[in-house]
């Protein structure tokens, strides 16, 4: 009996220790012991004592977990910049885990014990600051991993031999790194991604890689065979050049003996003749004027161009400004690092250089299809822009699986999170002087984009107010300019708000008059604090403003169109109508009806912030309109 009651007691404690709910409790434990582990983790504000990381239905409670049946599969905590080191011993205690993610954190040091998770099916380690050689059997026993990215990190040494041995890789990325040594010859049979470019890799290729796309290979200049176009030096090629220099030696030895006898021989008839031919000797020595220049020495004063930063193709980054202090990518990856945010475009990080500037550094991920000199030649005539309400491109990079820009760290933030971030943190209300100084300033900006820029059919193309930036007086700085030749037009059409226009929308092309409708969309964006749902229809949310704005005033004027929130009103309510007209007018929906460009803006420059008079003219027609008047509108918006 007693035997039963113990045997039913254990199965009621195994039960309970193998049940959904004790597993999502031993969890959510290992998981505030990691977040403790590391840090910069006030990210994680949601793994809370109490909480359980997992829902009954399988969703995630907590940032950045991934699960399965109430239990931790997964851990996606990439970009959120985190720092110190990844606790490998701590993680053990997940043992239903199969994916692992810190990808763009700054974690650092050398790799980390992932041996020991060796459930691990995917493992993603890319653009931190991990460093140091990779012991050779890093990987051993991971037999269920397939993915394996350790791409811009500071790894040196050869790679891995443990990576050879794992028969389900299928995706391995370790570009951007310090690698040296052969490739290994990897027996994979099928691969989906494989990246080895940009290391200090040399050798022929291996026979299992050679059908890899040669980009796979790029920036390792030691590297031959294909599919790379620097053939290998063939067997038969060394040996003759190894005749020949056993030739040379045998050669130098017996006109060394030659010399010898000659030399005794007229020692013999004349020791004064000797003497003229020994100073004759010594003439001709002396007179190449000493050693020659010792090119690795920090005083030769000669400079290759791709030592000087204008070999594009080789990892530099390229400087559009001269008023800029110069820095490469080793600096960038050395500088400490703060993730924005991802944007239509790629991510976008805040790096703070050793040497003191911050500066912004943007990935953009879709202009794979835009060749070199074109890309050059687009960046170089950006950056000679200049006006005070264009942000300034610093700098650019060319890859062709990747395209990075640089430009300067505006600390006040942009109009998105000024117009629409939760007022409980304490951010500035905008007031409407200050509001009509932005949308001046961002006019004078399009303006001079229209002019420097007449052969482009979007001047801009993405304006938005997630791009325009404020400084610390709150004059506008517009961002992600003219960027639309350089995207491939499927994605443009999904990610630009110009082509979220009405005729894009409908009939699939834009014009100029595109970028003026995203204009349009600003002001009135600005002026009743609501957010464009126009921005992008595919996301959903937020207002059609348009629509909105214009069956609110299409009857009669009602305060209820502009922000509630907005101060500094007093005596500008005739002025914010005017504002709202312009906005109206560019929003029109007909594009031959739309207002141009240069009408907008000189209707801006008009307005102040307070009215001079009790009545103001303003309208194509001499209309006359007052704050207390009603309001109307006919366009067909």
């Amino acid at each position: 009996m007693a035997r039963a009651t113990h045997l039913a007691l254990l199965t009621i404690f195994l039960h309970i220790l193998t049940s959904p709910h004790a597993a999502t409790a031993a969890d959510s434990d290992v998981l505030l012991n990691f977040k403790k582990s590391i840090g910069n983790n006030a990210v994680l504000s949601s793994w809370t004592q109490g909480s359980s990381p997992c829902k009954p239905d399988g969703t995630a409670n907590w940032l950045g977990v991934l699960c399965k049946n109430e239990t931790v599969r997964g851990l996606q905590l990439q970009n959120m910049g985190l720092t110190g080191r990844i606790d490998i011993d701590v993680l053990m205690g997940l043992p239903n885990l199969r994916t692992l993610s810190f990808m763009n954190n700054s974690f650092g040091g050398l790799m980390p014990n992932v041996g020991k998770l060796n459930n691990l099916k995917s493992m993603f380690l890319s653009g931190n600051r991990f460093s140091g050689e990779i012991p050779k059997n890093a990987f051993e026993g991971m037999v269920m991993l397939k993915k394996v990215y350790l791409s811009r990190n500071g790894f040196s040494g050869p790679i891995p031999d443990s990576l050879v041995g794992l028969t389900r890789l299928i995706e391995l990325g370790l570009e951007e790194n310090q690698f040296t040594g052969t490739i290994p010859n990897f027996q994979q049979r099928e691969w989906k991604s494989m990246n080895f470019s940009y290391n200090k890799l040399e050798g022929q290729i291996p026979v299992g890689l050679r059908k890899i796309d040669s980009s796979s290979f790029a920036g390792n200049k030691a590297l031959c065979g294909e599919p790379m176009d620097t053939p290998c030096k063939k067997s038969k090629k060394l040996s003759m050049t190894l005749l020949i220099v056993l030739i040379l030696i045998a050669t130098t030895v017996v006109l060394a003996i030659v010399g010898t006898i000659f030399i005794l021989v007229r020692q013999r008839h004349g020791r004064s003749r000797s003497s003229e031919i020994q100073s004759s000797n010594q003439k001709k020595v002396t007179s190449y004027g000493g050693d020659p220049p010792d090119y690795g020495s920090p005083d030769y004063s000669g400079h290759d161009d791709k030592k000087a930063g204008k070999d594009y193709g080789q990892g530099n980054l390229v400087f559009l400004r001269e008023d800029r202090e110069k820095f490469g990518l080793q600096d960038l990856l050395r500088a400490s690092a703060q993730v924005l945010g991802n944007g239509s475009f790629g991510s976008a990080y805040k790096a703070v250089l050793l040497s003191g500037p911050a500066v912004v550094v943007k990935r953009f991920r879709e202009m794979n299809g835009v060749g070199k000199e074109e890309f050059q030649d687009h960046m170089r005539r950006l950056g000679k822009l200049r006006h005070p309400n264009l942000l300034p491109l610093v700098a650019f990079y060319y890859k062709k699986e990747e395209k990075l820009l640089v430009s300067d760290h505006i600390a006040n933030g942009n109009l998105v999170q000024l117009l629409h971030s939760n007022r409980s943190q304490g951010r500035r209300i905008l007031d409407w002087p200050t509001r009509l100084k932005i949308i001046k300033g961002v006019a004078r900006g399009m303006a001079h984009l229209y002019n420097e820029l007449p052969n482009l059919t979007l001047p801009h193309g993405h304006l938005k107010s997630s791009n325009v930036l404020l400084d610390e007086s709150y004059e506008p700085l517009i961002a992600d300019y003219a960027l639309a030749p350089m995207m491939n037009k499927d994605q443009a059409k999904q990610l630009m708000v110009a082509y979220q226009s009405p005729e894009c929308v409908r009939y699939g092309h834009v014009t100029k008059q595109s970028d003026v409708w995203c204009l349009g969309i600003l002001i009135l964006e600005i002026l009743t604090g609501k957010f464009p749902g126009n921005y992008n229809r595919q996301k959903g949310g937020g207002t059609d403003l348009a629509s909105w704005v214009n069956s609110v005033v299409r009857e009669e004027w009602t305060g209820e169109v502009f922000d509630g929130e907005m101060q500094g009103t007093k005596n500008g309510e005739g002025e914010m109508l005017k504002l709202l007209q312009v906005g109206l007018g560019c929003c029109e929906r007909d594009v031959e009806k739309r207002w141009g460009l240069i009408q907008a803006v000189e209707r801006i420059e008009e307005l102040k912030e307070r009215e001079n008079e009790e009545y103001s003219s303003f309208g194509s027609e001499g209309e006359m309109y007052s704050s207390r008047d009603e309001f109307s509108f006919s366009m067909n918006v």
